[in-house]
């Protein structure tokens, strides 16, 4: 064998590394996140439009100039997830997916659906493409599977990659302190338990919430989800009526507020992004 079959046998071996990079949420934003490949790339929620024009130099600070963009997978209707998908498609000139019971908001601008309103913002009208989840997506050597885990709404969606052992869980877990809210526009409670129970089941050792940095760790997510699957059990036992001492959501809030508080050992980092292999 000559060197370069050796060298070329060695690369064939080691495939390359997809990079999942947390682009944390700006006010009200959701956290946005890059998974990038060796030449291409795909964006997981886009945030609002307040921060459009920053969220793309975020991304292109990510990709450099030889990673192309390919497409933008969206986790929810809500504002916060989906508000800047409009500009993002058009800048990079790629395709939305998000699911097909939510293609008709985005197309037609609902501002109700999305909660724009509550915003004070007007919803951008874009043209989408479902999700098919019958189908695989392939970024290089890793395979990333998009999942229905209805609860926040009926089209909420999670993002599975096996191979990094992550999940993006989007609204569904709003933050590990921050269980999340179905008295909402196509919320469920019932749902949302079931969708947070398979979630656990993934036995992920990463986990990507609506806000905040990513929750590490096999054990800490799964007792992370155990404490939301209770407290939202406990709930739908009580005919869906929340503790007396938690306090009414904010009109803008896509999550409730424990009292007393939840634990939380995550800390918003002082950089730019998270970034992980």
């Amino acid at each position: 064998m000559t060197i370069i079959d050796a060298i070329f046998e060695t690369l064939l071996s080691h495939p390359s590394v997809m990079r999942i990079v947390r682009l944390p949420g700006i006010h009200h934003d959701a956290n946005a996140t890059l998974l990038i490949g060796e030449h291409s790339a795909i964006l997981v929620d886009s945030g609002t439009a307040w921060y459009q024009l920053l969220q793309e130099e975020r991304i292109r600070g990510q990709l450099g100039d030889s990673i192309t963009l390919d497409k933008i997978l969206l986790t929810s209707r809500r504002y916060p997830f989906s508000g800047g998908s409009k500009a993002l498609s058009e800048s990079f000139e790629i395709p939305v997916f998000i699911h097909e019971t939510a293609q008709s908001s985005l197309e037609s601008g609902d501002f109700f659906t999305t909660w724009a309103n509550r915003y004070d913002s007007d919803m951008p009208i874009i043209t989408t493409t479902p999700i098919d989840f019958s189908e695989t997506i392939c970024l290089d050597d890793s395979i990333i599977e998009p999942l229905e885990t209805p609860g926040p709404s009926s089209d909420n969606v999670s993002i599975h990659i096996p191979s990094a052992k992550t999940v993006i869980a989007g609204a569904l877990l709003p933050r590990a302190d921050r269980p999340l809210r179905w008295d909402v526009p196509t919320g469920n409670l019932i749902q949302g338990i079931e969708s947070l129970r398979r979630i656990q089941g993934l036995g992920a050792e990463k986990l990507v919430p609506m806000h905040g940095p990513i929750l590490q760790g096999r054990e800490h997510i799964f007792s992370t989800l155990e404490r939301h699957c209770a407290a939202l059990e406990r709930i739908a036992e009580n005919d869906g009526v929340t503790p007396r001492a938690w306090p009414r959501s904010a009109p803008t809030s896509l999550w409730c507020d424990p009292v007393p508080s939840w634990p939380r050992s995550e800390k918003e980092q002082t950089d730019e992004s998270d970034t992980s292999d």
